[in-house]
Order: structure tokens, then sequence, then C-alpha cells
């Protein structure tokens, strides 16, 4: 990379600036239809990693292997690394979704309806608390 890009600058970067940066560390096109949010978390990642170094091979295996062994494939039509936001009680919640299973609040969770369960303390049905199914589906 000709130039020092810093976390920070990435910020305030328009989808074509963040595309002219793609270029300049890939050497090719960023894929098509990629949105300036996700090219935004993928630069800042690798630029974090070309700054401070990847993480240790034994603690990405160790970190698949937890995610493998406690979840289960998130369901159809989620694409992992998506972000699911519910207002509850005046409070934001923020969950991800990966790609078995769930994250909220630095947990993973096997279903929304568990996450669902854990911010209202009854039993939902976590797609329709998401508000990704009307009451009458």
């Amino acid at each position: 990379m000709e130039r020092l890009i810093t976390i920070k600058s990435l910020e305030d970067m328009a989808h074509t600036e963040l595309a002219k940066v793609w270029r300049e560390l890939h050497e090719e096109e960023p894929p098509r239809r990629m949105s300036a949010v996700l090219l935004r978390r993928i630069l800042a990642h690798e630029t974090q990693v070309l700054l401070h170094g990847a993480l240790p091979q034994r603690d990405v295996q160790r970190l698949k292997k937890l995610v493998s062994d406690t979840c289960r494939p998130a369901a159809q039509g989620f694409a992992a690394g998506g972000r699911l936001i519910r207002e509850w009680n005046g409070e934001t919640h923020t969950v991800e979704v990966l790609e078995k299973g769930f994250v909220w609040r630095g947990r993973t969770y096997r279903s929304l309806s568990a996450i669902a369960e854990a911010i209202t303390g009854v039993r939902w049905s976590g797609p329709r608390f998401f508000g990704l199914k009307s009451p009458k589906q």
C-alpha cells in the first residue's frame, strides 16, 4: 500500500475512496455491489492486521471449534456478517449474524429466540421479536 491508511481515516471515506484503497491493497476491483459499510469493515480489519499482525493460528482454530461445537447454522435468509437491531424498553440491542448462530453482547447464541428471551425475560419467537415475521406468518 502506497500510503498509510488508518482505521480512523476509513470512517469518513465515501464508497469511491474505499474502492480506491481496496484496489491499492488487493490490486483488483472490490467485489461488485459491496456496500461502503462492508468495504470499510474489511479494510479496517486488514489495516489492523497489517499494523499489529493476525491472530495466532491456534487461536483461530480454537474460535472455529468453539463456534462449530455450540451453534447450528443461521436460519435461511440470514447473511453472515449481517446485523439485526431492535429497540426494547428504551435500549437498542444489536445482534450480529454468524455462519452458525448469533452474537449478542459478546455471547454466542444458537437462535434468535434465545436472544429474544434473554432480552425480554419471556419466551418469544426470535424472528418475530426482531421484526422478520409478522404476527400472521
